[in-house]
């Protein structure tokens, strides 16, 4: 009788444990990010270019496409850093905005910490070659 009950209370808790990690939500992981863009405007800005996403050991293109409100000037240069909390490679896809001022002249450094709709957060920190005056709303989706 004793072998049975003790057999019986470890596959119980066994199966407890396997319970509790099946449910548990997963880890969220860090990505690095590298984006080449150009943009230019006078009030109303656009821009685009490509970069790369590396999440797992494995390296994704991305196409950036972007619009700004309160631009003047044109730019351009590369951004890079970290995309955090990633499921999935795909996670990345979507529109990321922040609001502020910002400026950068003849390659002025960007510090840019941007949200999209997915919680992917990217911080981005880069040169920017050229006049760009920026005020208000930024932003630019990415697409894989």
């Amino acid at each position: 009788m004793l072998n049975r009950r003790h057999i019986f209370k470890t596959a119980a808790a066994a199966l407890a444990v396997a319970l509790t990690v099946a449910n548990a939500p997963a880890m969220a992981g860090t990505g690095s990010v590298r984006l080449r863009f150009v943009s230019a405007g006078f009030i109303i800005g656009l821009g685009g270019g490509e970069g790369r996403l590396t999440f797992n050991g494995h390296t994704y293109p991305l196409r950036i496409g972007g619009v700004s409100i309160g631009t003047i000037g044109a730019s351009g240069g590369t951004l890079v850093g970290r995309a955090l909390n990633l499921h999935h490679a795909s996670d990345i896809v979507g529109t990321f905005t922040a609001v502020g001022a910002g400026i950068a002249v003849a390659g002025g450094a960007q510090v840019l910490r941007m949200r999209n709709s997915n919680g992917v957060v990217l911080e981005l920190k880069g040169m920017q070659a050229g006049f760009a005056a920026n005020l208000g709303v930024s932003g630019f989706s990415l697409s894989m």
